[in-house]
């Protein structure tokens, strides 16, 4: 299809604001939801660096579909900027998990269209993510494994690293170095997900989700074309054991 050359360079550089900030406003979002040719050219410039577009009602943002595409945060970055020097890719698979478990939690049922909760303490996340390993915990090794081929999850290494952080243990741990607290991580996990723009401090310890948060959540991982299942799998259980008891 041919394009006007006008169209072309407001497209382009508009793709280029969101390449450089990740993000771009108000008069972003009108020339992209009613302007056909510029939408659809956004659409395909950002489908050739394997990301897609996502809109709010007020912002426009540009995400990295798979780990191809050069937007993509690497689990190197991650670490260079979040987490310990010595840290693993166990961190960064329990930095994803606990990302997981958050975002699962504002929503009551798999595949709800908007949360049914306004916020989160942070001891609450904790409690959350110890409920989700406690679920892991009960499966057995070879179940587990299934799960890892099936999810691409290290399981076995999410519970191992969580376990580590056991804060009844902290001080025999931390004198020989070995872990971090579990709050100290879910603050270290927040502090990522607030520069990402994905959750807001409000206060007293309490965390909202973005708009940029909701819509990336009914995007993808609402979507078993992209997220595989695994809202279904680490809550599905639950729910089942709900329903069973009315």
């Amino acid at each position: 299809m041919n394009y006007p050359e006008k169209k072309v360079i407001q497209a382009f550089q508009l793709y280029t604001e969101l390449a450089r900030e990740g993000v771009a406003d108000m008069e972003a979002v009108q020339q992209y939801k009613t302007d056909d040719d510029i939408g659809a050219l956004l659409d395909i410039f950002s489908h050739e660096v394997d990301c897609v577009i996502i809109s709010t009602s007020e912002q426009i943002f540009m995400v990295p579909e798979t780990k191809l595409s050069t937007f993509h945060v690497s689990n190197d970055w991650i670490k260079r900027n979040y987490l310990r020097s010595s840290a693993t890719n166990g961190d960064i698979y329990l930095l994803y998990f606990s990302t997981i478990v958050l975002f699962g939690r504002f929503y009551d049922t798999y595949q709800s269209q908007e949360p049914t909760r306004q916020f989160i303490r942070l001891d609450e996340w904790v409690h959350f993510i110890q409920e989700r390993i406690n679920q892991l915990k009960s499966y057995d090794e070879d179940e587990l494994k299934g799960f890892e081929k099936e999810f691409s999850y290290n399981w076995s290494l999410i519970i191992e690293k969580w376990e580590d952080m056991d804060d009844i243990k902290e001080t025999a741990k931390r004198q020989s170095g070995n872990t971090i607290s579990r709050l100290s991580f879910i603050h270290t996990v927040k502090r990522f997900l607030v520069d990402q723009d994905l959750v807001q401090e409000i206060g007293n310890d309490e965390i909202t989700l973005t708009e940029k948060a909701k819509t990336i959540i009914q995007r993808f991982f609402m979507e078993v074309e992209y997220n595989k299942g695994i809202f279904e799998f680490i809550y599905g259980f639950e729910r089942v054991e709900e329903n069973a008891s009315h």
